[in-house]
């Protein structure tokens, strides 16, 4: 629960707060193009100040800003050349008209949006935002459990992490700032869903791709999760939290071109747990202590330096139904994590610019399932570079980059804590890549991406070379069609290096057409996907520690259909979205003998969301409706029906939750309150077999449930010297 801290949006910039006595000067006006027809969603905002607004359905935008003085007021939109006004700001209303001039031949004009559902200061209306994550019930602030509610992904209740098409938790990958991470969630251990390391506070906008993305990523058959840190913090400020699950407390420094973000959060969980009932024993509660330091430095007009480090530790020890006579399995956990990423970018000279950046990672965890003690120590250094060549004044750009990894993993088993045999398996990997993309305009409703990377492993001796290719023509102002195509690569899991790194690079193939409307405030994405799988690693699940059992003959597909709607403008006050994922897959990987369904995967996934904001009442409320269809499984009691025939109860949950707004002390504060699971559905997400049958011969088994009936959370969170923005009935942006 360390990373909880998400409210924090709330308190910094999301929601409005009381209005302020302090003289404020109202900008307000229109923006046109060049034929005088309006131009809604555009961008209007002081330069140096995060003060603006966007324009609505007949171009019109209206904000208030406490500042006094000379200001530049910049108006920008996709497709346009930016318009700028230098204006005298006195405390007098101050009417503006701005003209945009359109930029035919700007690449972006046309944007691709085949596999990707995105949101970022470029295309804000594709998927979810920082407060989108924040303030979506039922996922607590963690990025995947907010990404799950999109079509394409299998809610996996008792994993937590991103299930994409078909594809296992480990064939999607997290990028920070371009890097890759390699331990992105936080240590758990079966059963007991993961959360994700990194706060939503961090990032000023999200790529989520479920398929077909871009030749600058790879190491992932199924899809990336892109997350793109904030520049510079918006304003100096100190930060206080309370709440249920644990304690926090931030400090925010900013100067003019620098700034400097420290966090500490302590979690304990006991007083939580020993309150409400649990599904579980816990011997010793989730407990943890996480730290951050962030600082960003503007080294000139574009150039952005920015280090970011964190180090967390946390440690429990659960007791779980178990199909043995014993009736309850120990696993103790204790993990210690750190990571440095260091990323830095700037201008160069005739229309090139920069971006490079340096990572570190060091994860060691311990494991105890009842006798048995496993320890796995992870270390990773990963570099990365890349040229772009983008100018507005031509119809192509281009990206070319290198990275590089190394990476060592060690590993200490001992099957029986009272026998003294020991194995210690280990790798080391390097790993360099290289690549090369293009995006490109053949006319102005017609674009294109073609790309291309390859990889080198040392550890499998092996290269591989991935083609990329993607097309998008605007079928009309408001709609485009997109299609993908490419190859993707990745290297089979640790665990399995640990045991025969002799292996080859995991194969999918993705093809991906996309069917896009947006306009006013409403958004349709439909986008039907095929996937192909070669190359799986397989390996004999009687003796998964033989390394003579594995090859990589491991095949399989998956194909679907994936809809999403998003409507912020039919009601007032209200945003919503409903998405909807049909998924056909099967393979034959890890310990399958013969190919079938995943135990992962559901056939139909179907999520509602909505927010409204009750302006008298100062509070925003939200709902999450989820369901998925019945998930396969192996019945031992009936190896007749086939392998993975077993059909598990549909997934089902309802969550919702309730911010206010108000003052404690003088300084502005949110109250929070979510419950996950409300109605305490007892969803099964699978059964546990016993090693042996019994007299009647049959194999007991346990059902494997979510730790608790229901998730409550409970909050406080407190800003000191933040500035107030805007009137506290307006409805929140």
């Amino acid at each position: 629960m360390k990373r909880l801290l998400y409210l924090f949006l709330f308190l910094l910039i999301s929601l409005p707060a009381q209005a302020q006595t302090t003289t404020t000067t109202t900008l307000s006006g229109t923006v046109r193009d060049a034929a005088g027809q309006p131009l809604p969603g555009v961008n209007v905002f002081l330069k140096t100040t995060f003060d603006g607004a966007s324009t609505d359905s007949v171009g019109r935008f209206r904000f208030e800003t406490p500042v006094r003085g000379s200001y530049v007021v910049q108006a920008s939109l996709l497709g346009f050349i930016a318009a700028e006004r230098a204006v005298e700001l006195s405390g007098l209303p101050l009417p503006l008209t701005l003209v945009l001039k359109s930029e035919p031949h700007a690449l972006g004009s046309v944007v691709i949006t085949a596999g990707a559902f995105e949101a970022s200061d470029e295309h804000r209306s594709a998927a979810l935002n920082t407060r989108d994550v924040q303030t979506t019930a039922g996922a607590l602030a963690d990025v995947a459990a907010a990404f799950n509610t999109l079509p394409g992904t299998t809610r996996v209740g008792e994993d937590g992490m991103l299930f994409v098409r078909g594809g296992a938790a480990s064939e999607t990958k997290t990028y920070l700032d371009g890097l890759p991470v390699q331990n992105p969630y936080n240590a758990t251990v079966a059963a007991v869903p993961a959360r994700g390391r990194f706060a939503p506070t961090l990032f000023k906008g999200t790529v989520f791709s479920t398929g077909g993305y871009s030749a600058l990523y790879g190491q992932a058959l199924s899809g990336v999760l892109l997350l793109n840190s904030t520049d510079l913090a918006p304003e100096t400020q100190t930060g206080l939290s309370a709440t249920s699950v644990f304690l926090g407390a931030s400090r925010t420094k900013r100067w003019e071109r620098t700034s400097l973000a420290v966090t500490a959060d302590y979690t304990n969980l006991t007083p939580y747990t020993g309150l409400l009932p649990q599904n579980v024993r816990w011997d010793q509660a989730p407990r943890g202590l996480a730290t951050s330091v962030a600082l960003h430095h503007r080294t000139g007009q574009a150039g952005m330096l920015k280090v970011y480090g964190t180090w967390t530790s946390q440690k429990f020890q659960i007791g779980q139904p178990s199909p043995e006579p014993a009736g309850t399995q120990t696993v103790g956990l204790r993990n210690g994590n750190g990571y440095l990423n260091t990323t830095f970018r700037s201008p160069l000279r005739r229309g090139w610019s920069l971006q490079t950046g340096l990572a570190l990672s060091r994860d060691n965890q311990q494991l105890r399932p009842d006798s048995v003690r496993l320890r796995t120590l992870e270390q990773a250094v990963v570099g990365r570079v890349v040229l772009i060549n983008d100018s507005a004044a031509t119809r192509w750009n281009m990206k070319v980059g290198a990275e590089v990894l190394a990476q060592q993993v060690r590993q200490q088993v001992q099957p029986n804590v009272a026998e003294a045999t020991m194995y210690r398996p280990a790798f080391s990997e390097k790993r360099a890549a290289g690549f090369a993309e293009s995006d490109f305009q053949l006319t102005d409703r017609l674009a294109g991406r073609v790309g291309a990377r390859t990889e080198y492993s040392a550890v499998l001796r092996r290269w591989n070379a991935a083609p990329r290719v993607a097309l998008a023509y605007q079928t009309s102002e408001n709609s485009s069609v997109s299609g993908a195509y490419g190859r993707f690569y990745q290297t089979p899991d640790n665990a399995l290096l640990l045991v025969q790194p002799r292996l080859r690079f995991e194969q999918a193939t993705h093809a991906v057409l996309t069917y896009q409307y947006t306009h006013d405030r409403q958004l349709l994405q439909v986008e039907a996907y095929h996937k192909t799988y070669r190359h799986l690693t397989r390996f004999d699940g009687r003796a998964p520690r033989n390394p003579l059992g594995y090859d990589n003959g491991g095949r399989g597909y998956a194909q679907g259909l994936d809809v999403l709607w998003r409507d912020r403008k039919t009601v007032k006050n209200l945003e919503y979205y409903i998405s909807y994922g049909f998924l056909d897959t099967r393979r034959q990987y890890r310990q399958d003998p013969v190919a079938a369904v995943p135990t992962f995967a559901a056939r139909h996934n179907v999520s509602v969301v909505g927010k409204y904001w009750v302006g008298g009442l100062h509070t925003l409320l939200g709902a999450t409706a989820s369901y998925g269809s019945p998930r396969r499984y192996h019945d031992l009691n009936h190896p007749e029906a086939g392998y993975n025939q077993g059909r598990l109860p549909s997934y089902q949950e309802l969550s919702l939750n309730a911010s206010y707004i108000t003052r404690l002390f003088g300084q502005y504060t949110v109250v929070h309150a979510a419950v996950n699971n409300v109605l305490g559905r007892p969803n099964v997400f699978g059964y546990r077999y016993a090693t042996q049958p019994a007299a009647d011969g049959q194999f007991n088994r346990v059902a494997i449930g979510p730790t608790a009936p229901r998730m409550v959370f409970l909050g406080v969170f407190i800003s000191i010297n933040k500035k107030q923005p805007g009137d506290v009935n307006e409805r929140p942006e």
